[in-house]
């Protein structure tokens, strides 16, 4: 059996905030605050002073030697040392994004951090209120760097913390996308859903002869909990606030989860584990699954020439993925100045094209699409441009340390919703953890 240790753009669940709390030795004193991006003051900052001398900079990443992203971020370093020779990068991948955050717990408790780490929000967060990070406005000299008004507009504001820091930089993201088996489309007469309710129209329709519309992992979050939480936001509450309060049980969050409980009585949604919905659609089992955009490589390869693989945007909000970059405040002046060069060079339009042909993320400004180095890619892979611009209104959960456990206990009521719980009182036990969380960590 495949297992893959680290899919492009997918999360893996992460460990609470409290226990990097606790790691770190310090006490949880404050509660992040729920700023909005930009609530920072914008007054600039004395510029770092450029790389003088020869310089070595360390980069935590999830990227492992031999995987595509592996592979495509050494050719990226590779690239950038040959314009700046006086700074040698050295990558230290991890398999995946939860064996690289524990990494990073130990290093920082020992005091011997790389120079720059990758993570997601929360983490970033935790990172940054016990004051182990120097703020992307620090390296840049101002708190609106010139590039940043280049990213696609959901881009720029997961790059901000709570407080209203500009903590983190981008170098991929990713989107939930449809994947579906055109040749059952078009024999049942139908196209690919632009909204959620034809879609379960259309799982319905296809369930049959030994086919189930779509089949998810109820506690993955590209194929369960994710796709839970767009349902709610797109019938108008987000599964959180903008604070980190939890919203499960919101009339939203409840008809969502009643949404997936009728699919499921009407044999139209299955449920399995490790990737059962692209194991469903490569076997011709289903029609559709619904899964990162990051994904593609996984699910063409599922497929395996038996039908030629639609792919479209979720029906109406998305969810982005992709862990960020950061630079931790331990650093010398010139490793982070070095740091912020490369964390530039990454993000530029010509390197984001040649990062996104390399691994299937989407690029994280608009102008890598006219970029000669993804001109092929996009030829052979049309639905990336019909996708992208999803990442300037795509959702992502906010950073607050509890959101992870909350993520976990709102699996746990999809779980229960589609074992015969009622949808509220399942909603309800995950809504009562969820605070009791929050209130710990608060």
């Amino acid at each position: 059996m495949r297992i893959r240790a680290n899919v492009p753009g997918t999360r893996s669940r992460r460990a609470a905030g409290a226990a990097l709390i606790a790691a770190l030795g310090l006490a949880a004193s404050a509660c992040a605050g729920g700023g909005t991006t930009g609530a920072a003051s914008t007054t600039s900052s004395s510029p770092l002073p450029t790389v003088t001398g020869p310089v070595t900079i360390t980069i935590a990443d999830a990227y492992t030697a031999t995987s595509s992203l592996g592979k495509t971020f050494s050719k990226e370093i590779s690239a950038f040392e040959a314009k700046n020779p006086n700074i040698t990068v050295k990558s230290v991948p991890e398999a995946n994004y939860g064996t690289l955050e524990t990494k990073l717990k130990a290093e920082v408790a020992a005091g011997r951090q790389p120079t720059v780490g990758q993570g997601y929000e929360s983490f970033v967060d935790q990172l940054e209120l016990s004051g182990k990070l120097v703020p992307i406005s620090t390296l840049a000299g101002t708190k609106s760097p010139a590039e940043l008004s280049t990213f696609y507009t959901g881009v720029q504001k997961d790059l901000y913390l709570p407080d209203g820091t500009l903590a983190m930089w981008p170098i991929g993201k990713s989107l939930q996308v449809v994947f579906y088996n055109s040749s059952m489309l078009s024999a049942g007469g139908l196209t690919a859903a632009t909204d959620w309710n034809t879609f379960a129209t259309d799982l319905e329709a296809a369930s049959k002869n030994g086919v189930t519309g779509i089949t998810i992992d109820p506690s993955a979050q590209t194929s369960g909990e994710e796709w839970l939480e767009e349902l709610a936001a797109s019938d108008g509450t987000a599964a959180y606030g903008s604070d980190g309060s939890p919203q499960f049980t919101s009339s939203a969050m409840v008809k969502a989860l009643q949404y997936l409980q009728n699919l499921k009585s009407k044999g139209a949604l299955a449920t399995g584990t490790n990737y059962p919905g692209e194991t469903a659609l490569g076997g011709q089992k289903g029609l559709a699954d619904i899964s990162s955009s990051a994904g593609y490589y996984y699910e063409n390869q599922a497929v395996g020439g038996k039908f030629k693989l639609t792919t479209t945007a979720v029906p109406q909000t998305d969810m982005m993925a992709g862990g960020n970059f950061f630079v931790f405040s331990s650093a010398t002046a010139q490793q982070q100045a070095a740091a912020w060069e490369f964390l530039q060079f990454v993000a530029s339009p010509a390197e984001q094209a040649v990062w996104s042909a390399g691994t299937g993320y989407l690029p994280v400004t608009a102008q890598a699409l006219t970029q000669s180095a993804m001109s092929s890619y996009l030829t052979e892979n049309p639905w990336v441009s019909q996708v992208v611009s999803g990442l300037n209104t795509a959702i992502t959960d906010p950073p607050q340390q509890w959101v992870d456990d909350c993520g976990t206990m709102l699996a746990t009521a999809l779980q229960a919703g589609l074992s015969g719980t009622n949808a509220t009182s399942a909603l309800n036990t995950a809504q009562t953890a969820c605070l009791q969380k929050k209130q710990a960590d608060s």
